[in-house]
């Protein structure tokens, strides 16, 4: 007798734990790990997904009460064992439910139609079919006669006919139709149609030729790789380095070996260009994933995937968790992007996961950046990856000029625009020469805030301790939205608190700038790029396509525009606002802010023609914007290191962040010292708070966090399972819920 053991499909803390079933005899061919199987769970025997984690031959309990497992499904995708091992790991490492981990590493969840194409084909020559025909008329079989005269009626009729339609024009039935196989007068052939979301043409990619820098780099990685040896590789490469090419030239080695590849990059808006690059260089063999696939498309390229008929996958985050059969190469563009941490349980860096999992099955990782997340480049200084730098842009182009506005001697000039004397000056030379620009800002929507000039009152969420952000509709100022849960209330007229008729918009956002842009330059093509236009399947592919065409002068947009796209024609990128990232109560800002503004100010120059970036802020002298004016990477990562390494911050340290959840605001406070009680137990530890999270209410859920800092990683993890087993024993605190973040 076989038993599974079987993870329910529910993120119930209590339930987080395998339940043994029974395997029946006819299934035990189909029960593998990580199968998907239909269970009875509970006393009333309701029918639940779950998976199976484990096999044996012993039971754990009475076998006369252990129940059987009712189905395999076997049109989900089926996990590899690697998969779930790894989202035990993730489990284990991040703080989760092993359910909320199996979630993450099977993105595919319901189960999806199968698209099928079926054709009918003559089982036999052109005159026996006649003969067929005319003793089917003489027998009255009239559906039977419009099949073969369908098929007859053919131009060349032993191609066949489409089994569709045959139902649709000519009326047959299946029943017919099987009746014709039956005899042997026809034969219907089924085939898989995949849905494939890339839709690439054009001619084949030549290569260009690598230079030194660039050589070196391909070299000794191919080298390692044809000689077993995998590691973890960090490239530092300044904006138009040509580190996808790089990249590109080592997959070629690795496919050449048989194997497969995984290519991460960070946002969904450089899907477009990644994927046409990669489909002129290696063809159909190349697939992508991300969150704007249907679900029948996110089915189908995981079941090519396992099926082997991809060598590539492309997407971002949860492109790691692609069931290839034969990893050999996991890449991670832009590999400091924050978008990288998953912001939902279990709160996994996908850097570490990827690096756990090419372990595990015996494959490399390259990481790479123009700005170095501190934790990638302080483990290459330390040896845990072998580093490589391009110092170079590739193809001859050189690094732009960048300007250093002051807003403040803006201010007393008495210029109250948005665009600088520099900036203002650049742009007319720009749309006087037909060259391309990018405005940065970070920030969607119309204006940072409303509130009231009387009384000072700021317009917050009713469910979210934040304050709404204003969004202009067919032209005007009328609609209130908050980011976080959706909620939109219309503009009032007047001060909900003190009635006065002084309540506008404070702050600045992308449609404001379109605004004014409009306003200032009314001759230039204008295009927005954020959140709110890109919201459809393909958002960002068609505003992208639009620009890359010359079909807009101007480009405005948050931070999606400003990583790793590659417009020859931008000269200028004007960076509106560059200090607004170093306002947050973040250890990280710093780190962010000179990231955001060395990869906004790589976008300009990248062509044959020379670029300028002008930089506008509120604080010039700070250490980051200054390092990013002067591209200066290593001067900020050995300043900004002294200051991590003074406050015990990682990557000198490790940060173990608890956050407390729950609708009970009384409850969380209380709970929040008792956790924050039990962590200082632990003498090498450092607990901070607890206090009331950034953003304390998030959809009526208050939230209350407590940190723990400690040099020894293994420490934190001991201490989320003590406070793991602690919620256990906690009755009174049902209501609540804890989160996890490591190193945040």
């Amino acid at each position: 007798m076989i038993f599974a053991d079987v993870i329910v499909d529910i993120s119930v803390k209590s339930l987080d734990r395998p339940f043994q079933y029974i395997v029946p005899e006819e299934m035990h061919e189909d029960a593998v790990i990580g199968a998907m199987v239909i269970i009875p769970f509970g006393s009333g025997n309701r029918e639940l997904k779950g998976y199976i984690i484990g096999l044996s031959g012993e039971a754990k309990f009475d076998v006369h009460k252990t129940k059987e497992i009712k189905e395999i499904v076997k049109q989900g995708v089926v996990a590899e064992s690697h998969l779930l091992s790894l989202a035990y790991w993730i489990k284990e490492n991040y703080g989760s439910t092993m359910n909320d981990a199996i979630k993450a590493v099977l993105p595919v969840r319901r189960e999806i139609k199968k698209k099928i194409t079926r054709m009918v084909y003559p089982c036999m020559v052109r005159s026996e079919l006649e003969r067929i025909l005319q003793e089917y008329a003489r027998k009255h079989y009239k559906a039977k006669v419009r099949v073969l005269q369908a098929i007859l009626d053919q131009e060349d009729y032993e191609e066949g006919i489409s089994y569709e339609v045959l139902q649709r024009d000519h009326k047959a039935t299946p029943a017919v139709l099987r009746s014709l196989q039956e005899q042997e007068v026809v034969r219907i052939s089924e085939n898989r149609q995949y849905r494939n979301p890339v839709h690439q043409s054009g001619i084949s990619d030549r290569p260009p030729v690598l230079n030194q820098e660039q050589q070196v780099i391909v070299d000794a990685i191919t080298a390692d790789y044809l000689a077993g040896v995998r590691k973890t590789y960090l490239i530092h490469g300044v904006t138009g380095s040509g580190k996808t090419e790089v990249y590109m030239r080592i997959i070629e080695q690795v496919i050449a070996q048989g194997q497969q590849v995984i290519m991460l990059i960070p946002e969904i808006a450089l899907t477009f260009q990644t994927v046409s690059r990669f489909y002129r260089r290696f063809g159909e063999r190349v697939s992508v994933m991300h969150s704007r696939l249907s679900q029948g498309e996110k089915f189908d390229q995981f079941e090519r995937a396992k099926a082997g008929e991809i060598d590539i996958m492309i997407g971002p985050r949860s492109a790691l968790f692609t069931p290839f059969e034969r990893l050999g190469l996991i890449v991670m563009d832009e590999e400091h992007e924050t978008s990288y941490q998953s912001e939902m349980p279990p709160k996994y860096h996908a850097r570490e996961v990827a690096v756990h999992r090419a372990a595990m099955t015996g494959a490399s990782v390259i990481l790479g950046s123009a700005t170095p997340s501190l934790e990638s480049y302080y483990r290459a200084q330390k040896g845990r990856y072998r580093l490589f730098t391009l110092t170079h842009r590739a193809g001859g182009a050189v690094l732009p000029r960048i300007w250093v506005t002051d807003l403040r001697e803006e201010l007393e000039r008495k210029n109250r625009s948005i665009f600088g004397e520099k900036l203002t000056e650049l742009m007319e030379d720009r749309l006087q020469k037909r060259e391309q620009i990018i405005l940065f800002l970070n920030r969607r929507g119309y204006a940072g805030s409303v509130s009231c000039r009387k009384c000072g009152e700021v317009l917050k969420c009713p469910h979210c301790s934040v304050s709404l952000t204003a969004h202009m509709r067919y032209g005007r100022l009328d609609q209130l939205v908050c980011h976080y849960c959706g909620y939109q209330t219309p503009m009032p007229a007047l001060c909900p608190n003190c009635q006065s008729k002084y309540i506008g918009t404070f702050g600045i956002g992308t449609q404001k700038v379109e605004q004014m842009v409009r306003e200032r330059f009314p001759e230039a093509g204008v295009l927005r790029m954020d959140a709110d236009t890109t919201t459809g399947k393909e958002g960002h592919e068609k505003i992208l396509q639009d620009f890359a065409s010359g079909s807009a002068d101007i480009l405005i947009g948050t931070q999606m525009i400003v990583k790793g796209h590659d417009f020859p024609n931008v000269t200028l990128v004007g960076i509106l606002a560059a200090d607004l990232s170093l306002n947050v109560g973040d250890f990280r800002a710093a780190e962010r802010t000179y990231q955001l503004l060395a990869q906004a100010a790589g976008r300009a120059g990248r062509g044959d023609k020379p670029g300028d970036v002008v930089l506008q802020t509120y604080q010039p002298e700070h250490y980051s914007i200054v390092a990013a004016a002067k591209q200066d990477y290593m001067g900020f990562y050995q300043q900004e290191l002294i200051q991590r390494q003074i406050l015990q911050y990682p990557p000198v340290s490790n940060i173990l962040g608890v956050l407390v959840l729950s609708e009970d605001l009384r409850h969380v406070r209380e709970l929040s010292e008792g956790l924050a009680e039990q962590m200082r137990q632990y003498e090498q530890v450092v607990v901070l708070g607890p206090a009331p999270a950034a953003l304390a209410k998030a959809k009526d859920v208050h939230r209350y966090i407590i940190y723990a800092k400690c040099r020894d990683y293994r420490v934190l993890r001991q201490i989320k399972n003590m406070l793991e087993q602690y919620m256990k024993a906690q009755e009174r605190y049902r209501d609540c819920r804890l989160q996890f973040d490591f190193n945040l």
